[in-house]
């Protein structure tokens, strides 16, 4: 069974404290749209039947009636809609949408980056503290890095051909750095498989620190080393579009 990678200091779940009655968001990514396609469900790509005339989307993890907003950051066009079915599709992508969406967005068919944000009304929170490195160590050392052989990816949709991009993968975000510098010290020793020369740790701002790998200038490289770090248990991954 897969361990889903806690990170902790993940700015997308810890988010800052709002006052009652204030529209929250509280899941948060950024990343591809799986576009559906009629024969996706016929040839077990999609575990579940949706209509494309109709403006909907289904997720692998969230369950049925989140309230989802989708944005295409190229022109800041966004829905917002409900989690209509769970679903399983090819894990690189962070949200399966009909046509119908893709065309209301006006997303590239090869290229469909989207930001996703989970919405919740009238609730209030409070952001959890910043844990120590000792806490976060013991999160990190339960990450369950093993070495895998990678499933032929051109069972994912095959998409045109578009103009080189830059993307980086956002592995984890933490308070203190010596915690991103204990995880990515694991990767480079017990992940053979993965591109370790891309790893990099960047500073945010103070006490925020992330583990990224990249650039990579053309999807597919992208497709290769994501798929790696979800086979190897990281569950919460974004992919950044550098502009």
């Amino acid at each position: 069974m897969k361990f889903r990678f806690l990170l902790i200091f993940l700015l997308c779940s810890c988010t800052n404290e709002l006052s009652k009655g204030v529209t929250k968001t509280t899941y948060t990514s950024s990343g591809f749209a799986y576009i559906y396609d009629e024969l996706d469900y016929v040839n077990k790509i999609t575990s579940k039947k949706f209509n494309n005339d109709e403006l909907l989307i289904g997720h692998s993890r969230l369950r049925v009636g989140k309230l989802i907003k989708i944005t295409n950051p190229k022109n800041k066009k966004s829905v917002i809609l409900k989690v209509k079915k769970k679903t399983k599709y090819p894990k690189f992508y962070q949200i399966l949408i009909t046509e119908s969406v893709a065309y209301k967005l006006e997303l590239e068919e090869s290229l469909p980056f989207v930001e996703i944000q989970e919405i919740k009304k009238n609730k209030s929170f409070i952001a959890e503290r910043a844990k120590t490195f000792d806490e976060e160590k013991k999160v990190v050392n339960k990450v369950p890095v093993m070495g895998v052989k990678i499933d032929n990816i051109s069972k994912i949709k095959k998409t045109k051909k578009t103009k080189s991009v830059n993307f980086s993968i956002i592995i984890a975000e933490f308070f203190s750095s010596d915690s991103a510098v204990f995880l990515k010290e694991r990767i480079i020793k017990e992940m053979p498989n993965f591109n370790n020369k891309k790893i990099s740790i960047r500073k945010k701002k103070k006490n925020n620190f992330q583990l990224i790998s990249g650039p990579y200038n053309t999807v597919n490289s992208l497709k290769n080393d994501y798929i790696i770090l979800k086979k190897n248990g990281f569950e919460e991954l974004d992919v950044k579009l550098n502009e």
